[in-house]
Parts: C-alpha cells; sequence; structure tokens
C-alpha cells in the first residue's frame, strides 16, 4: 500500500527483509513472477512487449592454434552472430596450442529470421553448419572437401557442445526500446536490473553490466536522498515514463503464473541435448 516491499519469502519458506530488492532476472522469468497488485501499473505491463528469443551456445575444441583476436568478434554469417577464442582471451581456457571457440549461433528459430528451426536439429546437424560457416570465415585453417563428405583437411574438431536456450536474450524487433524499463521503479525499493532494462547497449553481457552499475546508481543515490523514485530529482533515480501505447489503458490484475520448476531453463538458463535424456546446463 505505501507502493514499498516489505519483505522476500523464498521457496523453501525463509523471509528475507532488507532496505532494497534489486531483480536482476530475465525479463521472461519476470514476468511470470509480478506479483498481483503490480501487474495493473503500466511500468510491469510494458515487460509483455519483451520477449526472449531462442539462442545457441556451441564450443568447438580444436587439435590446433587458429588465428584469432583478443576479444569478441561479430561474424558475417547468417548463422553466427559473434564468436570468440577463449584460448586467446580467456584465461581458464587459455592455450599456445589448441583454439577453443565459442560461438553464439543466432538466429536459430524461424519466427526469429532463421531458415529453419535450429532449435530442433539435432546437435550433429548443428555442428556441422557451424562447421561449414566457419570454413567461409578461416578458410585457410578450416577446409571441408566437398568430395569428402565434407570432411574437414584443415584444423580438426576434438570435442564439441550445444547448449540451447530457449529464452535467451529480448528479441530487439523494430520499437522494443520504448518499451524498456527504467532502473527505477514505481515501488520505492525495488530496482529493476537485466540487460533489457533501459542503457544503450541491446541485450548482451555488456548490457548486463551497464544495467546493473545503473541500477547500484539507483540504490546508492536514493539511499542518500530518499524519497519516491518517481519525484527525486537525480537523473538516475527517475522512473522512465512509459509509451502511450501501454500507459492510456487500464490494465486488469494478473495471477503470477510462477517459475515451473528447479533447473536452469525454468531460471533462463540452457540444455545440452533433447529430450529425455537432455542434460541441463547455465548458460
Amino acid at each position: 500500500e505505501d507502493h514499498t516491499i516489505q519483505s522476500l519469502t523464498t521457496a523453501d519458506g525463509r523471509t528475507i527483509e532488507a532496505d532494497y530488492y534489486v531483480s536482476a532476472m530475465p525479463v521472461d522469468v519476470l514476468k511470470r513472477l509480478i506479483p498481483k497488485p503490480w501487474s495493473t501499473l503500466p511500468y510491469f505491463r510494458q515487460l509483455d512487449e519483451l520477449e526472449g528469443i531462442p539462442v545457441i551456445n556451441i564450443q568447438l575444441w580444436f587439435d590446433r592454434k587458429l588465428q584469432a583476436v583478443d576479444g569478441l568478434c561479430f561474424s558475417r554469417s547468417p548463422l553466427l552472430s559473434v564468436y570468440a577464442d577463449m584460448s586467446v582471451c580467456c584465461e581458464e581456457y587459455a592455450s599456445d596450442t589448441n583454439s577453443m571457440l565459442e560461438l553464439v549461433f543466432a538466429p536459430c528459430s524461424t519466427d526469429a529470421g532463421a531458415d529453419r528451426n535450429w532449435m530442433a536439429a539435432s546437435d550433429e546437424d548443428i555442428v556441422q553448419a557451424t562447421l561449414e560457416e566457419l570454413a567461409r570465415l578461416f578458410p585457410q585453417e578450416i577446409i571441408l572437401d566437398n568430395d569428402n563428405n565434407n570432411k574437414n583437411s584443415g584444423a580438426q574438431l576434438v570435442k564439441s557442445t550445444v547448449v540451447r536456450v530457449p529464452r535467451s536474450v529480448y528479441a530487439a524487433t523494430p520499437g522494443r526500446n520504448k518499451f524498456r524499463p527504467s532502473q527505477a521503479t514505481p515501488i520505492d525499493n525495488f530496482v529493476m536490473a537485466g540487460d533489457f532494462a533501459s542503457q544503450k547497449y541491446l541485450g548482451s553481457m555488456e548490457g548486463a553490466v551497464l544495467s546493473g552499475k545503473l541500477a547500484a546508481q539507483v540504490v546508492c543515490e536514493t539511499k542518500q536522498s530518499p524519497g519516491p523514485a518517481a519525484t527525486t530529482t537525480t537523473p538516475a533515480v527517475v522512473v522512465k515514463p512509459v509509451h502511450s501505447s501501454i500507459a492510456d489503458k487500464d490494465h486488469s490484475e494478473r495471477i503470477p503464473t510462477g517459475v515451473r520448476g528447479n533447473f536452469p531453463i525454468a531460471f533462463g538458463g540452457g540444455q545440452q541435448g533433447r529430450g529425455s535424456g537432455a542434460k541441463v546446463s547455465h548458460p
């Protein structure tokens, strides 16, 4: 009633009390947990306009070192959006003799613009399609022989993993930016973080980090100058106006559906394999 959170009750029945509560959940998970009294507020109802898209994360280990740069590379491939040689840019996989490529295979559904539903494809088909794209990106190092059943006569694949993430970053379709919520919210001690929240990057690790910093700034500045976020004049703690297409409508209450299951996919994670024998893993 006073636009604050009094406490948080966890799934195991514990009650947690805090000065501030920060959400860092993916948007699709958050929407399932919006409390009924909040569901009529335009700030939260605008989240309906943001929806995560499926992506596939792929890791490929090779028997030799590929030419690579220290950083994340955007791809000109229609299937591979970004990739990085983790043996160069990540200490955990550092190697002078072998490369481990991590790639984002997207779009991977027809709704997102792919030519087929890659989420339903076998791991073998996904890895083969990835190698064919890499052969175009690294033509002197990954060489597929079309006359020999697409055997690779260059760098040899030693191991691979394919992780499907059904709901990843929000779909950055035209017009979505106006529905991205500010870190400050109409609930005075509730702060929104996440790559979908309003900041200069699209849905990404960089966007998540920046959103987290902005959320921390809201907490710090609100703590120094307590008061309703909507009336505080400090830019970081002003609630971003909701677009008229949402704000001008009357919204009925919704009962939160909640998160079903305790495995990573239920909370925005990923899964290796398909069907009942699949393994679940974090993205």
